[in-house]
């Protein structure tokens, strides 16, 4: 049973984000960029405001790294981590600080920290995420326990086993749903032989063994390698000690031995328009129009994230939803995305709608795309998407967490230090033109892919 003191501590971590929406002066904060001996690179935010600390550890080891037999191999490696720990050579024998760990004592031990640890997987990336009060004696047993998970996981291969057996059936579940039908389709079409389009299915997952997962591992988790992003109640020295013990239970290796893996060709361009229409006994069609949009360090960035509010991403005040919904009642929502990354994620429209009125909500999706492309924003669009965007910049810094995952995106991507205080005046210095111009650099209507499932043949 939790003590006071911890449900206390507890308490505090999940009220932090709370108790720092008043912060307006978050984006003010300096980021301090430095590497460490060992080639970790670190990016840390000083704010002394609660004492906690919220930490992001990033490693190359995305699905884009997944071989195309074994998709779902980087999700395997990250749900494994919190499957237990080795016993640690030296160790006091004291749970949590040198003992093995499974899967149970390692969640009690992080219920007796009063901290957190979480390892999950994207499209470019192996990332792991702390959080912890600041007082020393508590943080440094947080970080060596993180440290464990992340250097030294037990790999149990029953629990594997039970893991992909869970996974597996809740693959097959989803395949009775139209959307997730729509999704492979379009990521296949998308992005054909690229890795960002690779979906785990039962088969890939019964091709991955706990040795693929160790191999995985031992590739892409490498101190040399890590980019670590730091907000918190931590002065610099700190920082250094913190990253230092969690990355202490990494292989040491050369600059030589950490070499950047090979690298992964870029998305293609699609040269002709295609559309896959899957019969599906639903009461809604589901729609996705798109192609391969563009990689998050692309200096039009900022255009096409303005852009896309005012075509699609902007809600009820949007371009599509005013045709689309409004206008012709022909979907309850549509909206439009990029998903930029390292390489060029998929922009694509999105709509649920009557089967038997899914041509017509395709035809009306591409016009608005069309012409959005061809002219652009106007004036009145333009400024309402500013007034919006730059008057919500705040609430994507009001707490540690939040403020910690523009950090991240700062190191990952390779953004100048000063990206979140130059934000709200580089939004504010479009203009129409370069709306329309960044539109028409990324987009080709004529050549998209379109998905329906719903419907008959």
């Amino acid at each position: 049973m939790m003590t006071m003191k911890k449900i206390a501590a507890r308490a505090l971590l999940i009220s932090a984000g709370a108790l720092l929406v008043a912060n307006s002066a978050w984006a003010l904060l300096p980021i301090q960029h430095w590497t460490e001996a060992n080639g970790a690179q670190v990016w840390l935010v000083e704010s002394t405001v609660i004492p906690m600390v919220d930490v992001q550890l990033d490693f190359d080891g995305g699905s884009r790294r997944d071989p195309a037999d074994q998709a779902g191999l980087a999700g395997a490696v990250a749900s494994m981590a919190s499957k237990g720990v080795l016993g640690m050579i030296g160790g006091s024998g004291v749970a949590g600080e040198g003992a093995p760990l499974d899967e149970n004592a390692l969640g009690e031990a992080w219920a007796d920290l009063g901290a957190s640890f979480e390892a999950s997987a994207g499209s470019d990336g192996l990332h792991y995420s702390l959080r912890s009060l600041t007082d020393p004696a508590l943080l440094q047993r947080a970080a060596l326990l993180a440290a464990r998970q992340m250097g030294e996981p037990s790999w149990p291969t029953d629990i594997w086993q039970r893991e992909r057996a869970r996974w597996s059936a809740s693959i097959k579940e989803s395949r009775t749903r139209p959307a997730t039908l729509a999704g492979e389709a379009f990521a296949a079409a998308v992005y054909g032989n690229h890795p960002y389009g690779y979906r785990a299915t039962e088969d890939t997952l019964a091709r991955i063994e706990v040795a693929d997962m160790q191999a995985f591992h031992a590739r892409a988790v490498a101190a040399c390698s890590a980019r670590v992003s730091i907000v918190g109640a931590v002065n610099r020295a700190q920082a250094q000690t913190l990253v230092t013990t969690l990355l202490s239970r990494l292989p040491a290796r050369t600059a030589a031995e950490c070499a950047p893996l090979p690298a992964v060709p870029e998305v293609a361009a699609l040269t002709a328009p295609a559309e896959q229409r899957i019969p599906f006994a639903s009461a809604q069609a589901h729609v996705l129009i798109g192609q391969p949009g563009f990689a998050r360090r692309d200096p039009d960035f900022l255009a096409l994230l303005v852009g896309n509010h005012i075509l699609g991403g902007g809600g009820f005040t949007s371009r599509l939803t005013n045709e689309v919904r409004e206008k012709r009642g022909l979907s309850y929502s549509v909206y439009s995305s990029f998903a930029p990354g390292l390489h060029a994620g998929a922009f694509s429209i999105g709509l649920q709608t009557r089967p038997d009125q899914a041509a017509q909500a395709v035809q009306v999706a591409r016009d608005v795309l069309a012409r959005f492309v061809r002219e652009g924003p106007t004036e009145t669009e333009l400024r309402a998407a500013k007034d919006n965007l730059i008057g919500g910049f705040a609430l994507r810094i009001d707490s540690n967490r939040k403020l910690l995952g523009n950090v991240a995106n700062i190191a990952w991507n390779g953004l100048p230090l000063d990206y979140l205080e130059r934000w709200t005046a580089r939004v504010e210095a479009l203009t129409v033109a370069d709306i329309r111009a960044a539109m028409a650099r990324k987009l080709q209507p004529e050549r998209m892919v379109t998905v329906v499932v719903g419907g008959q043949p």
